[in-house]
């Protein structure tokens, strides 16, 4: 029965077969650790792990042969698998005083000792592409801060062998550094919700980063104001704690393109950066983005799949979140069609599939043409399963499985699921939303846990802050490290390439001969910020300042007045 809509559409508008070439790999550059700048502070580190009992005349011998070898054996029993970092792993972690104690038989638990004040390290992962870590921190534990925020506060930290080479992000706000002289070339951004640091050491890139709200703590995030202070906090007490040396970089070469030589009769799809018309925020339109950003495994278990936007319907510009929809439950009427449609989810059961990645939303997202906008893209799997005519399909009836062996970065009640991935040559993580957070606690996916990719790890979902907050889907979307730390890129090429071998067929794409849609946008024309702006180093005031180039109707934060089909 698709097919023939499909068959239909093809004749109508023009169905051009995709070549390879329409596909492109990302580009990667590597990173060489200069080792040799450590030299002073790895004899530091052996001289704490040699009982003062015993002779130190053969240190030079041992530095020489196995330091580091010795350091990770150490460190590794509270980091797993430290030594497959190819980069210096700088963590907030008392070394020495950890290696004094533990030549001596005395060390302790990381929270009575180490950490410098900050509570656990919940996720560390390290491979061939450098290593990323999360440190848990709580505002009652650190009062010289002046910070009245009870919930944990998660920084992000992580060191990279490569990085993806991206244009400088839209909507990035830069501050001026003072007081940090020990971090040369110190950055302070904000962008995509996180306050970031971004510095050069031993000649590798790291990046430390809070997520925070723009304004005072809300949403069960800490301000910008009082993150900021963490960080600081936490860039002081950064130590080196272990890696491997590298004799020579290997080239970066990323075959993420792989596609079946046979045609799908059925499968088809719109270019990436066609959104459906007068959907994208602000006016802007999407990325014409064709980067295939890692060779994954389809994320949803079974075929076929339907990959289109849930808040835009497949035929009209009609936005079931904003104007005349908002509040709506049955037929309602907006844009410029005015006809009376039905806000059924199951009409976005079918191909072609579409692009959402910048879709309007209340989103930041910095490759987004005006700086906001959808993080990702929308997938529905094979069949609807309703209790009724018209109602909501019903979450819990399809698998998703891992697109990559790697590892879950995900704390017992969160809904988002990350799913890092360290590999040669690959860097990069794929986030999971609207599955349910009981069953994943239930399941054990919590941070740390390893799995194999097309390991089962859910179902199909619609939590969205709570049970049905959403239509059931998965909201997928991709992130890349580069020079400004862990940035969302679009994943709808490097989803529609998995999906041909999910389903061995290539796809066709449809050409429109009049070119791209160009959105119109249903809100008045607003100024645009700038790419890069120098803001006062009070993080307060460049918030408002940002804030007030935003239309009024817009002010709504991360997550803030979110009807049920905001992701």
């Amino acid at each position: 029965m698709r097919a023939c809509g499909i068959v239909g559409l093809a004749l109508a508008i023009g169905i051009g077969a995709a070549s390879a070439q329409e596909m492109r790999s990302p580009r990667i550059s590597p990173v060489r650790a200069d080792w040799d700048a450590l030299a002073q502070e790895l004899q530091a580190i052996e001289e704490a792990q040699i009982n003062q009992s015993r002779p130190q005349g053969s240190l030079g011998e041992r530095l020489a042969a196995d330091g580091f070898r010795r350091v990770n054996s150490a460190t590794g029993e509270r980091f797993a698998n430290i030594a497959a970092s190819p980069v210096p792993v700088l963590l907030p972690f008392n070394t020495l005083a950890f290696l004094r104690d533990r030549a001596d038989g005395a060390a302790r638990d990381d929270a009575e000792n180490y950490l410098s004040g900050f509570n656990s390290v919940p996720f560390f992962h390290a491979g061939p592409g450098g290593y990323d870590a999360v440190v848990l921190a709580r505002a009652q534990d650190m009062p010289e801060l002046g910070i009245g925020f009870s919930n944990p506060i998660y920084i992000h930290i992580g060191g990279a062998a490569l990085l993806y080479e991206l244009d400088e992000p839209n909507g990035m706000i830069a501050w001026p550094v003072t007081a940090l002289d020990e971090f040369p070339g110190l950055r302070r951004i904000f962008l995509e919700n996180y306050v970031r640091y971004i510095f050069v050491r031993y000649g590798v890139s790291y990046a430390l980063a809070i997520e925070c709200f723009d304004g005072r703590s809300r949403f069960r995030k800490i301000s910008c104001r009082d993150a900021d202070k963490v960080a600081i906090r936490a860039l002081k007490a950064l130590k080196l704690v272990g890696g491997t040396p590298q004799e020579r970089v290997e080239q970066v070469g990323s075959a993420t393109i792989d596609r079946p030589q046979s045609e799908s009769s059925v499968f088809t799809y719109y270019p990436p950066g066609n959104l459906v018309p007068r959907s994208g925020f602000r006016g802007k339109g999407g990325v014409a983005d064709r980067t295939v950003y890692s060779r994954i495994r389809f994320p949803l278990a079974d075929a076929p799949a339907f990959a289109n936007s849930q808040s835009f319907t497949r035929w009209t510009d009609c936005d079931a979140n904003n104007g005349a929809a908002r509040g709506a439950i049955g037929a309602y009427r907006c844009g410029e069609s005015g006809q009376p449609q039905a806000r059924s989810e199951a009409a976005n059961y079918s191909y072609p599939w579409r692009d959402n990645f910048c879709e309007s939303r209340a989103f930041y997202v910095g490759q987004c043409p005006g700086g906001r906008g959808h993080q990702g893209q929308d997938l529905r799997p094979a069949s609807c399963k309703q209790r009724s005519p018209g109602a909501h399909c019903e979450p819990g009836v399809h698998d998703l499985v891992a697109v990559r062996d790697g590892a879950v970065l995900r704390a017992a009640g969160q809904e988002s699921l990350f799913l890092v991935v360290n590999a040669p040559n690959v860097r990069i993580r794929f986030r999971y939303l609207h599955m349910s957070p009981k069953q994943l606690d239930a399941e054990g996916m919590v941070s740390g846990r390893l799995v194999r990719e097309g390991e089962a790890i859910g179902k199909v979902g619609n939590f969205y802050r709570r049970e049905a907050g959403t239509f059931a889907h998965l909201h997928f979307d991709v992130q890349v490290p580069t020079k400004y730390g862990w940035v969302f890129v679009n994943p709808y090429m490097t989803l529609v390439a998995a999906y041909e071998r999910l389903i061995h067929g290539r796809g066709q794409e449809i050409r429109d001969d009049i070119g791209p849609d160009v959105p119109i946008g249903l809100l008045p024309t607003q100024p645009i910020v700038p790419l890069s702006v120098q803001a006062p180093a009070d993080l307060r005031a460049a918030a408002r300042a940002f804030a007030r180039a935003r239309p009024r109707a817009w002010h709504i934060r991360h997550g803030s007045h979110a009807s049920d089909d905001q992701r």
